[in-house]
């Protein structure tokens, strides 16, 4: 609740307002970074937009990927490598947000321009005029948004070189279902839309942009693509990921981000389990980890708070328990 978005579950305003009656939701929370304070609260009341205020004054939700990096990874992404492209580019632009905030901004404006274009191909409307008008808007904010994904690919890519670390190196690149192998500048994709615009009204929808871009890795060691690896490789270099993306920001901003991790220490073996315990201590990062066992942790003894989460008359309780 503490990232801008529709956070780990991408759940709508109606699905995070509790069954009880409640009309709306709050969360409040003091962080702590580069040595300063900063008090935050969010909220919905109703079904009307969700609100911020940071520090007393009311702020955009970008304010929050500023101030709180966050990065995370939940068993929901495990298929990520087999699946559709669409969830390989919402991880890459969730990477890409957590060093450009503004990321965000360029991908909505990309978005409504594209839906008005669709409308426009659909429609069979042919204004010479409308169409140049929207395409401007989406080769500018389609270009911004390439750029970010490249420049975020680089990032990584130097974190992992530079790390020692018994996780799977991956070698990343942005492809497209398209002509234009996955990048663009303004330009090039001003006119590669203008150009394909009766291609695109036969179609009813737009087929050209970073929309159709893709996201590919490839475990180097073995020179194999991700979607052919193990499902325990795969995993693997999506946890790969998820530190190279903290070791970057911690590089570039000089704080380490939040870290969500959801049942990832079941998936690893001992070895494996010790080395991310590790290395999220190394990051100096805070981090959230779930899991049904509390074995599972006995590594991060001395390092970590173990909280205990039960369930007593319909009511969660939480508990603190010793690791020692």
């Amino acid at each position: 609740m503490l990232s801008p978005g529709r956070g780990i579950r991408r759940a709508a305003i109606a699905e995070m307002i509790g069954r009880s009656g409640a009309r709306g939701w709050k969360v409040a929370a003091t962080i702590r970074r580069k040595g300063e304070l900063h008090e935050i609260e969010t909220w919905v009341e109703g079904m009307s937009a969700r609100q911020l205020r940071l520090n007393g004054k009311a702020a955009p939700q970008l304010a929050l990927g500023r101030l709180v990096p966050m990065i995370w990874l939940i068993p929901a992404m495990d298929r990520l490598w087999i699946e559709g492209a669409e969830g390989r580019r919402r991880f890459l632009d969730r990477m890409t947000m957590s060093f450009f905030p503004d990321h965000a901004e360029a991908i909505l404006t990309y978005e409504k321009s594209m839906r008005e274009r669709n409308r426009l191909l659909r429609d069979g409307v042919w204004d010479e005029g409308w169409y140049r008008a929207i395409e401007a808007r989406m080769a500018e904010s389609g270009a911004a948004i390439t750029q970010r994904r490249m420049q975020t690919l680089s990032l990584l890519g130097e974190a992992q070189e530079r790390a020692t670390t018994p996780f799977p190196v991956a070698g990343l690149s942005l492809v497209s279902r398209d002509d234009m192998a996955g990048t663009w500048d303004q330009a090039d994709l001003a006119a590669a839309l203008a150009e394909g615009r009766r291609r695109d009204m036969a179609a009813g929808r737009s087929l050209t942009g970073p929309h159709r871009a893709d996201l590919t890795a490839t475990y180097i060691a073995k020179g194999i693509e991700a979607r052919q690896c193990s499902t325990g490789e795969q995993k693997a270099l999506l946890i790969s990921l998820i530190l190279a993306n903290a070791r970057a920001l911690l590089r570039e901003g000089g704080v380490a981000p939040i870290i969500l991790l959801d049942e990832v220490a079941a998936h690893l073996d001992a070895d494996r389990r010790a080395a991310l315990y590790d290395e999220i201590c190394a990051l100096g990062a805070q981090a959230w980890l779930t899991g049904t066992e509390p074995d599972l942790f006995a590594t991060f003894a001395g390092r970590a708070h173990l909280m205990e989460v039960s369930e007593e008359a319909g009511i969660s309780i939480v508990r603190e328990r010793d690791m020692t």
